[in-house]
């Protein structure tokens, strides 16, 4: 959860949601009246940080075979998938899990699964919506799980890290993670990664949760973890950004801010994504920061008009440059310039952005606290897709199927055209 949810404990998150939900809205007002009240530090652009034109990443052919198997897609949580799906979609399903659900599913050859806040882990037919299993771990939850050879990796607050057999959901292994993970994990060459409350961050062994190595944090690490060439990247609540090597927990390089008033630091919850050689997440301090993914380096920083919690998608969607898309607690969707952090347009969706930004085709979707998905248009900005619904989670799709979680529930879209269905107006709610 968020701070803000974090300072009224667990026992109102689990017995007054609906309140814990209201007390979200008021406080993230007065942060907004407060980033207008008290000036923040200016933006900083750096152009010697270096910058890698990577190649675009090959576009995925629909199949129900697909993986989107960790909170971000990819270890590298870029949240990309390059595809021809769009709108105008029809409803295909929809399931209702009975209580929040505060991240989005994860998808493995033919199934999909979800959390709710509650502890309960669902198995959905990606099809149908059919349930094929489910299985309470913990009693509470705010984090997606990962997927990796067969078995499913599920954190809690108050069970840890839980290890399921994905076909059936039986357990197969669990390790105690004090103060609870929050931070959904990934799992690269048989090692599944995930951080802690207590600022640890853990590298277990998928198949048994033997600890490999774990490293101590100056603050909780409640976003996720990102991973690319060797290292694993991630921030935490005392305003540090840290790289470490994945096979040891060496410390490559850690960069700390001040983005706040007064010379403070704000909290990173947001998980990163790493992409172009750079490192790129949202702060408590209304900014959104870019590192050198090698050393460190702070390459710009972009103010948002409030703090922003929801993690980066960042593409390079052809016909389009590397561009960073992020929510902000302001209620506006901000596409920047991926070298420079130049704005290149932003959408506002009326309401605040808790959550993360994913980019299926060509459009970049985003959930509202208001209880609106939008799909919006990569090169344009203008809204191509809304539906009423959802809260904090994005879409993700498999090619076919585009899934959008509400507050409670998943559904599954489709594409209308050559379905046999009537087509709908561009923009309209499916």
């Amino acid at each position: 959860m968020p701070p803000v949810l974090l300072s009224l404990g667990r026992w109102l998150r689990r017995r007054l949601p609906y309140i814990a939900g209201a007390f979200m809205v008021l406080t993230g007002a007065a942060v907004a009246g407060y980033f207008l009240l008290v000036k923040a530090p200016g933006d900083v652009m750096n152009d010697d940080v270096e910058f890698v034109e990577e190649e675009a990443p090959k576009k995925k052919r629909a199949s129900e075979t697909f993986v989107w198997p960790f909170y971000g897609y990819t270890p590298d949580r870029t949240r990309y998938l390059d595809t021809k799906i769009g709108p105008p979609f029809r409803g295909l399903w929809r399931f209702n899990t009975g209580d929040l659900l505060e991240y989005p599913p994860v998808l493995a050859k033919g199934t999909l699964f979800t959390l709710n806040r509650r502890g309960e882990t669902f198995a959905l037919d990606s099809r149908t919506g059919r349930l094929k299993w489910r299985r309470r771990i913990g009693d509470e939850n705010a984090a997606s799980p990962a997927w990796a050879a067969g078995r499913l990796f599920v954190p809690s607050f108050t069970a840890g890290l839980t290890a399921l057999n994905a076909r059936n959901g039986k357990v197969q292994w669990s390790t105690d993670i004090p103060e609870g993970a929050e931070s959904g994990p990934f799992i690269t060459n048989g090692i599944v990664y995930t951080g802690s409350g207590s600022g640890t961050v853990y590298a277990l062994r998928a198949r048994d949760g033997k600890e490999v190595w774990r490293h101590q944090a100056d603050g909780p690490v409640k976003g996720a973890l990102a991973f690319s060439d060797g290292n694993v990247y991630f921030g935490d609540y005392s305003g540090e950004v840290t790289a470490l090597r994945a096979k040891d927990g060496a410390p490559v390089w850690n960069s700390s801010t001040s983005g706040a008033s007064f010379s403070r630091a704000g909290d990173f919850y947001s998980t990163p994504a790493v992409a172009f050689g750079r490192v790129y997440l949202g702060n408590t301090d209304g900014k959104v920061y870019s590192f050198s993914a090698k050393t460190g380096e702070l390459a710009w920083t972009k103010t948002t008009g409030s703090v922003v919690y929801g993690a980066p998608a960042v593409a390079r969607v052809p016909g389009t440059k590397p561009t960073v898309y992020i929510g902000s607690n302001d209620g506006k969707l901000y596409a920047l310039d991926a070298r420079t952090g130049g704005e290149r347009w932003q959408f506002d969706t009326g309401g605040q952005i808790l959550g993360s930004t994913s980019v299926v085709g060509r459009l970049a979707y985003v959930s509202n606290f208001e209880g609106k998905t939008f799909g919006v248009d990569v090169a344009s900005g203008k809204r191509a897709f809304m539906l009423p619904g959802g809260r904090y989670a994005s879409a993700i799709s498999d090619g076919r199927r585009l899934y959008v979680s509400g507050f409670s529930s998943v559904r599954a879209l489709v594409p209308e055209e050559g379905r046999g269905g009537k087509r709908k107006k561009r923009g309209g709610a499916a």
